[in-house]
């Protein structure tokens, strides 16, 4: 018998553990269920992260897509580690105090993409209020070294709101990725319980410094629907992803990761999200993205094709 004392598992979610729990829906609607992942395509995308010690947001935020995405070897990566310092209700990225950042991670992220053969690229991360500029240096240090291995592969950028760290927007602006997105994730309304360590106007006023700073990039936002929220309130947001000259939004369901999560209000239809759609292009969107099992990453290449042709078509009708 060992002397030493048997540790207890390390929580993903400790302060989530005194929540009451929220009951988990097992029984989904057809249209939002998926097969678990078996191909050689997404085996193959797994032992090439493991190999290269890289973490993806497919993994760790519990993605429905992972296996159809993986299988085509399209996986978006997620940096500066794997714990996030914030604790929004709705993620299921692991959080607590962060390890300190991998100076050769950069480089190890530009080789995944170019073992994968990606045209296009995702990058995210969680959420470093510890650091000074919240991990701008070190995106940027990612989309350099991605553009030095693989200088024909396109870059989009899912950033955290570099809260309180205005300097930090103009930082990444200037390293000009093809798409700057910054999810606003939900109605102002539900911030508190569902996004408590964001500002609602703070997100939407990064997106517009963006457009400041580069006006060429492309910006981006989503939220997911099933929250609570109302049509009229998915409205608004679009009105207000507008006058912040939001170039694409997408509008996926809202699945609960765990019994200590948000719950899930309602199975969005997707009767529902073709009208989003619909009204959102109306709105005057160049792209958009609504669909029960719509995210952030998915299809992210193939979309940013179809705004970059909508932008010039755009163009070319005011001569």
């Amino acid at each position: 018998m060992s002397d030493t004392p048997e540790q207890k598992p390390k929580l993903r979610h400790p302060e989530k553990a005194h929540r009451p729990d929220n009951p988990v829906q097992r029984k989904k609607p057809d249209w939002i269920r998926v097969k678990a992942p078996t191909s050689k395509g997404y085996v193959d995308t797994h032992q090439l992260m493991r190999n290269l010690g890289l973490h993806t947001v497919c993994e760790e935020a519990a993605c429905p897509n992972v296996g159809k995405c993986w299988e085509q070897k399209h996986a978006s990566f997620m940096i500066m580690g794997d714990t996030c310092t914030r604790a929004c209700s709705f993620c299921n990225v692991a959080t607590g105090k962060p390890e300190a950042l991998d100076k050769f991670e950069p480089q190890r992220v530009a080789v995944g993409v170019m073992e994968l053969g990606l045209k296009h690229v995702v990058v995210t991360s969680v959420d470093r209020d510890d650091l000074d500029d919240g991990g701008a240096e070190h995106f940027v240090k990612t989309i350099e070294a991605i553009r030095r291995m693989s200088p024909e592969t396109t870059v989009e950028i899912l950033t955290p709101d570099f809260r309180n760290k205005v300097e930090a927007i103009d930082i990444v602006a200037k390293a000009h990725p093809d798409v700057f997105n910054h999810n606003l994730e939900t109605v102002p309304r539900l911030y508190p319980s569902i996004r408590p360590g964001a500002r609602y106007f703070g997100s939407l006023r990064l997106l517009q410094r963006v457009k400041e700073v580069e006006p060429t990039s492309f910006t981006k936002s989503g939220i997911m629907v099933g929250l609570g929220e109302s049509k009229e309130e998915v409205r608004q947001v679009m009105d207000d992803m507008r006058d912040a000259d939001i170039d694409f939004i997408t509008i996926g369901q809202y699945l609960q990761p765990t019994a200590k999560h948000a719950p899930v209000d309602r199975f969005v239809t997707p009767e529902e999200f073709a009208e989003y759609e619909k009204m959102a292009y109306a709105k005057g969107f160049l792209m958009v993205s609504a669909t029960p099992l719509t995210r952030s990453s998915f299809h992210a290449g193939e979309d940013f094709q179809q705004m970059k042709a909508n932008r010039e078509k755009k163009l070319a009708a005011k001569g």
